[in-house]
């Protein structure tokens, strides 16, 4: 998670997947050396000189104004994610270099655990940019059930994606999407946080026990944290087709609320209620072997 390799990679593949034709210059030549445009055409395209942006690829953004990063994005034609990591990336570049940073155990408020515990007919949960687990509702600890099954804690979906295939495969209808939008919203992470110790470690993890994921990171693809829709196989229920709203908790920078929901009257709406049904069975069960304990 160097942050200048990170630049230089970030850049050179978004610069490799534009043709000439794409970004309306003429293909001089018949043999072109360099997959996509060449260094000089984006230099062209962004109103900077070649040196200056070679400098910038090989990974110094230290003191690019707005003006020629927005010029840069538009001529790398990035998405809005993609955009967004570049602003993140030439930041954290001109900012003082430091070691790595281990964030402080982040613990989420009562009143927020009681928000969650407010929403009884949708799974919902809190978490933050490393995919970690911190906070759950009743219904969201029965949907989640398969990620829980790992003891380590916080536990985390990323982990379970990519260190526990067989069982993401089986729980995830998408899993090949999902697996992608998971490096995705890492990287993202990585841009904003590149000192952030225990994402280091997690992407560390990860690269050292999957090929996959190693794959989908070395793809610098980045992603933002919307709503969607996720297909789900659960164990008790079967297929749920939910939709999926990821909300930012202002009071809480880098934390995210994420509540499943499906339309009435539909299967998935049927079957979350049996789910309900099961996860409260099995809370009274645990509360009665409890009280029998005692």
């Amino acid at each position: 998670m160097d942050l200048r390799t990170g630049i230089r990679e970030f850049l050179s593949s978004r610069r490799a997947r534009i043709t000439p034709e794409q970004a309306g210059l003429p293909a001089y030549g018949g043999n072109r050396r360099v997959k996509g445009l060449r260094r000089e055409e984006v230099a062209l395209l962004a109103g900077v000189s070649v040196d200056y942006y070679v400098r910038m690829e090989r990974g110094s953004l230290a003191g690019a104004s707005d003006g020629v990063l927005k010029a840069l994005a538009s001529a790398l034609q990035l998405d809005e994610a993609e955009r967004d990591h570049l602003f993140h990336l030439a930041r954290q570049s001109g900012a003082p270099s430091g070691p790595r940073r281990r964030r402080p155990a982040v613990t989420v408020r009562s009143t927020l655990q009681q928000v969650l515990d407010a929403i009884s007919d949708a799974p919902a949960w809190i978490g933050n940019g490393r995919y970690d687990v911190l906070a759950m509702n009743q219904l969201g600890r029965a949907l989640y059930s398969p990620v829980l099954a790992d003891p380590r804690r916080p536990a985390n979906t990323a982990r379970f994606v990519y260190l526990n295939p067989e069982a993401a495969r089986d729980f995830f209808v998408d899993y090949d999407r999902i697996a992608g939008d998971v490096a995705a919203k890492l990287r993202m992470e990585a841009g904003r946080n590149p000192h952030d110790e225990e994402l280091i470690a997690l992407v560390g993890e990860l690269s050292t026990c999957s090929e996959l994921f190693r794959q989908r990171w070395a793809s610098q693809d980045v992603r933002l944290h919307r709503s969607g829709r996720k297909r789900v196989r659960h164990p008790i229920v079967g297929q749920l087709d939910l939709d999926v709203e990821s909300l930012e908790l202002p009071a809480e920078p880098g934390l995210h609320l994420i509540v499943y929901t499906a339309p009435a009257g539909t299967p998935t709406a049927d079957n979350l209620a049996l789910l309900a049904s099961w996860a409260a069975t099995q809370q009274t069960l645990a509360t009665e072997l409890e009280a029998h304990d005692g």
